[in-house]
């Protein structure tokens, strides 16, 4: 029996269908994933890519059949990994009840693990793991071998999935999935994560990616396409990138009688909305921004650049309050220096803010529409009762992005790039005067980006609000940006 040769295929999916909170997401999936074939899953977002892969490894209740052909005897319970596109750690007391302000309060990190703690390879001595790798080359496989000694809360988004990954590898498995490995990633992150992926082929990992086309690594071999929950194509790489499969529609361009209803221009005098003069912030002995000079007039419109971790989000700290270290640096907000008796809370009231960080850590147990209405408080859920007019506007901001049937539908039953929506129409919600949207299309489809940055674009022409916009991809960033700072190591480099 130990000798009887095994199927071709890995993994055999039939009409495979999964409902989650009464709604079907998965309809009749098909699916044969064979040995030495790497598969990535791609199309819309909310088309279910997720829910598919998270179905495959075991994480959701199904109809019809899932296969696993690892073994004679089927496959058990590390045979398959799934890596999450987000991901929290735990701290010293084995909680997870990180907030996001929490990276930028040196004290508050000192009760985060380090990343040696996180692997713990001593544990595995010099085991082999893996054809051809030791847990303890796993460190240098994955280019962290340098950060063992750094608390996991420090790490870069690039870092980060790194480590996610390693964690990963030393359970040895035999196929792994990635929930969109490369958001949130420069392009040296990408490059680097993508060579690791192509090696870990090499050591005859199975690998099932989530993620756009044009971001495939070169040892994927077949691509399969899900649109509303159904399977359009699957098939080899070569046949399904020259078949335009997904068929993008048409997007009209913006009402101004919409946005001028959703969004009214907010009653603010100030001649600068940011400055910044030697602004110096550094963690212990490393420096995170040096001798930062940046000047920022209302209406102007800036993109804010830089790989990861040349201090682009801890320079944005700084602006939306969540730093203390900005009271010991000369900055000044809205005419306003920081320090000379203003609140956290009149800080934030004049700044729509979406980051990664406030992704990961809100509530996803708030509904949809407590999630927009929290932008009027700056909470992550809602714990105030709204006006009548804030209901009302939260309601056209559902209505603007299609979703007001989802009224009482929690965060967490959204797709990430729904949710990232969502985030956002909560940064918008309370006409801010300056927007601060820090990788805001991470997860969003095409067809979302577009009409994203065109929300953007016509209420920052319309209302002359000030704009600071990041991204690692220069297409997502609106084309009416026109001045643009650059970080490199904590140094800023001004250009127009």
């Amino acid at each position: 029996m130990m000798n009887q040769k095994l199927p071709d295929s890995l993994i055999e999916i039939e009409k495979l269908s999964v409902q989650l909170s009464g709604k079907t997401v998965l309809d009749q999936i098909d699916l044969r994933i064979n040995h030495n074939e790497q598969w990535a899953i791609t199309g819309p977002s909310g088309s279910g890519k997720t829910v598919l892969a998270q179905t495959i490894a075991g994480g959701h209740f199904h109809s019809g059949n899932i296969k696993y052909h690892f073994y004679d005897s089927g496959k058990s319970q590390t045979d398959i990994i799934f890596v999450h596109q987000q991901h929290r750690f735990r701290n010293l007391s084995n909680r997870n009840d990180f907030y996001y302000q929490q990276r930028f309060n040196s004290t508050d990190a000192e009760d985060t693990i380090t990343v040696a703690q996180e692997l713990a390879i001593s544990q595995f001595g010099d085991e082999t793991i893996l054809p051809g790798f030791r847990a303890l080359d796993i460190p240098d496989l994955m280019r962290i071998s340098h950060l063992l000694n750094e608390p996991l809360i420090q790490l870069s988004n690039g870092e980060n999935k790194r480590l996610q990954i390693a964690r990963a590898l030393l359970r040895a498995p035999r196929f792994l999935i990635l929930d969109n490995p490369f958001t949130g990633l420069d392009a040296d992150g990408r490059n680097i994560l993508n060579g690791i992926i192509n090696r870990l082929t090499e050591a005859n990992i199975g690998i099932l990616l989530i993620a756009p086309p044009a971001e495939l690594p070169s040892c994927i071999t077949h691509i399969a396409i899900l649109q509303n929950g159904r399977m359009a194509s699957a098939g080899a790489r070569n046949e399904i990138l020259i078949s335009p499969i997904v068929h993008k529609k048409h997007l009209s361009q913006i009402d101004h009688n919409i946005l001028s209803q959703l969004h009214q221009p907010p009653d603010e005098e100030f001649e600068y909305a940011i400055i910044m003069k030697k602004v110096n912030l550094k963690y212990g002995g490393k420096i995170i921004l040096q001798d930062i000079n940046w000047e920022v007039k209302k209406g102007e419109l800036w993109s804010l650049s830089g790989p990861n971790g040349a201090g682009k989000s801890s320079l944005l700290s700084l602006i939306t309050a969540d730093n203390p270290q900005a009271y010991a640096n000369e900055i000044y907000l809205f005419d306003r220096r920081r320090g000379s008796g203003e609140s956290i809370w009149d800080i934030k009231r004049r700044i729509g803010y979406v980051s990664p960080e406030i992704h990961l850590y809100f509530h996803y147990g708030a509904s949809c529409f407590e999630t927009i209405a929290s932008g009027y408080f700056d909470s992550i859920g809602l714990f105030r009762k709204l006006s009548q007019e804030q209901e009302s506007r939260v309601m056209q901001w559902m209505q603007a992005l299609n979703i007001q049937d989802s009224l009482n539908k929690k965060l967490f039953e959204f797709s990430t790039g729904q949710q990232r929506l969502i985030l956002l129409a909560r940064a918008l919600v309370k006409n801010p005067p300056m927007l601060i949207l820090d990788e805001p299309c991470q997860g969003l489809d095409e067809e979302q980006e577009n009409q994203f940055r065109t929300i953007v674009t016509e209420i920052c022409h319309l209302f002359n609000t000030t704009l600071v916009y990041t991204s690692h991809y220069k297409e997502q960033i609106p084309a009416s940006v026109n001045k643009h700072l650059e970080l490199d190591k904590g140094v800023g480099t001004i250009r127009y």
